[in-house]
């Protein structure tokens, strides 16, 4: 029996980090350049990255890669966290009408990957994230800034400057999903840290949406455990 198991997933902005035990999984995240949480065991410990490393040591031959997702027209290049939500979408996600998979991980990226009932990789958008839109905006003009609270408004054209530009990042990002989706033939599978803020503003109705906010570290938890067993 497997049991005890620490994953982490080296985010651009955050450390996501997994914990198996008993067949439960706990799930939590830290900062990039905080300390290494109590109990984790870095010799033992599976991880994956699609960030910058942190400053604590990692093995190697822990590391799991994109070319050790089995999934068909899965390139080697893809991102590991996009092949891990389509391996634990594929688990663990009912489909008994066969439909295709759409998955919207809203992370430092808005990464957007289909794949079909079978596993087959379709393709997939990258679109710059929340707060990559917002800071994108500061860093690159003389008068706007990012806003300090994300009251997303429900108005469509607004006079204040903060609310206009959390409403334009908001659209942004919801629109490629609402245009993308078909709720005849998909499944739309929400995860990542900004998906209960965009979740909101999604024009589906909210019983087309499976929200499933670790699916990243889902997978990796899957992909262990099915070449241990």
């Amino acid at each position: 029996m497997i049991s005890d198991i620490n994953f982490l997933l080296v985010g651009n902005s955050r450390l996501h980090w997994a914990k198996y035990s008993k067949n439960r999984s706990k799930f939590f995240h830290t900062e990039k350049e905080g300390k290494v949480p109590k109990n984790i065991d870095l010799d033992q410990l599976i991880w994956a990255s699609v960030g910058k490393l942190p400053n604590f040591l990692l093995k190697k031959e822990n590391e799991i890669k994109t070319k050790d997702i089995h999934l068909s027209n899965l390139p080697d290049y893809f991102g590991i966290d996009r092949a891990l939500a389509s391996l634990a979408a594929l688990k663990i996600i009912e489909n008994p009408l066969k439909k295709d998979f759409l998955i919207a991980d809203f992370g430092t990226i808005l990464s957007i990957t289909k794949l079909n009932s079978n596993g087959s990789i379709i393709g997939g958008q990258l679109i710059p994230g929340f707060l990559t839109q917002l800071k994108s905006m500061e860093q690159n003009t003389k008068n706007l800034k990012v806003p300090k609270k994300y009251d997303i408004p429900i108005k469509d054209f607004l006079i204040n400057t903060e609310e206009a530009i959390l409403k334009g990042v908001i659209n942004s990002l919801t629109g490629v999903i609402n245009s993308l989706f078909n709720p005849e033939n998909d499944i739309l599978v929400i995860c990542g840290g900004d998906s209960e803020l965009l979740t909101k503003s999604l024009k589906t109705q909210k019983e087309n949406i499976i929200k499933a906010p670790n699916l990243v570290m889902e997978g990796m938890i899957i992909h262990h455990l099915t070449i241990k067993n």
